[in-house]
């Protein structure tokens, strides 16, 4: 008989796998991927051809970037921790809350899918810091106005991991959920910054494939809310501890 107290630690993890993969496929989306090479080089006050021709140009970029990737990921877990906060406050009524979240994670997924689309999801409110690139702490502010700027493009995929954090009713399982995201979204950025030659030609099929990653995201957002509404959560906890018995030693 498997304990209780373990599958709502092991519950966790297929939520973070999900806040992953979303943080992934955030970073595909037609907002953000797009913008990568020339928002990259700004940061490092250098320009697209050098980032791709020189050492030392993409040494300075991936400083800038790391700055950038803490800078976004600053007002995420601050999002996680006041979405989680939130659902600790309506525990009472945790259960509807969760089918109700699960209704408008479904809605969203239908959005990316194509089904109907949400106007305003497909605008983006950009915030101005300035001229800021060349430095570390502006590509760290930069990073919280990308934060910032993005989130309403950003919003099916990050309103399904805000919801999943809600739902935790924890406050730190929420912002750990929201720390993988924002992992999920912030390590490409370094591994483009890192890599930008080499990653060019995935990067531009991955532009062609765009209409593509948009389909498999609602799919991802539709599913997801579909196992919040039934409580599939749970089973799925189930199954993981059953397959990988080390999952036991969590918590």
């Amino acid at each position: 008989m498997l304990d209780t107290a373990l599958i709502f630690d092991a519950a966790l993890l297929p939520a973070m796998l999900i806040a992953m993969l979303a943080g992934i496929l955030s970073f595909l989306s037609p907002c953000v991927l797009p913008v990568v090479p020339p928002y990259l080089a700004y940061m490092g006050g250098v320009s697209v051809s050098e980032m791709e021709e020189t050492k030392t140009a993409r040494r300075r970029v991936f400083v800038s970037a790391v700055f950038f990737v803490l800078g976004l990921s600053t007002i995420f877990l601050l999002l996680g921790l006041a979405f989680s906060t939130m659902g600790r406050m309506l525990l009472q009524v945790q259960d509807w809350f969760v089918v109700v979240a699960g209704a408008l994670i479904m809605v969203l997924g239908a959005h990316f899918v194509g089904v109907f689309r949400i106007g305003f999801l497909d605008r983006e409110l950009r915030v101005d810091a300035g001229d800021k690139g060349g430095s570390a702490f502006g590509a760290y502010l930069l990073g919280l106005a990308f934060a910032f700027g993005w989130t309403p493009c950003l919003g099916p995929i990050l309103g399904a991991i805000l919801s999943l954090a809600a739902s935790e009713a924890d406050v730190s399982r929420g912002t750990i959920l929201l720390a993988v995201y924002a992992l999920g979204l912030g390590i490409p950025f370094l591994l483009v910054a890192a890599f930008f030659p080499r990653l060019k030609g995935v990067m531009n099929w991955m532009k062609r494939h765009m209409d593509r990653i948009e389909k498999v995201s609602g799919l991802l957002l539709w599913t997801v809310g579909l196992m919040m509404m039934t409580g599939q959560f749970a089973a799925f906890s189930y199954w993981l501890l059953e397959r990988f018995p080390a999952l036991a030693l969590i918590g």
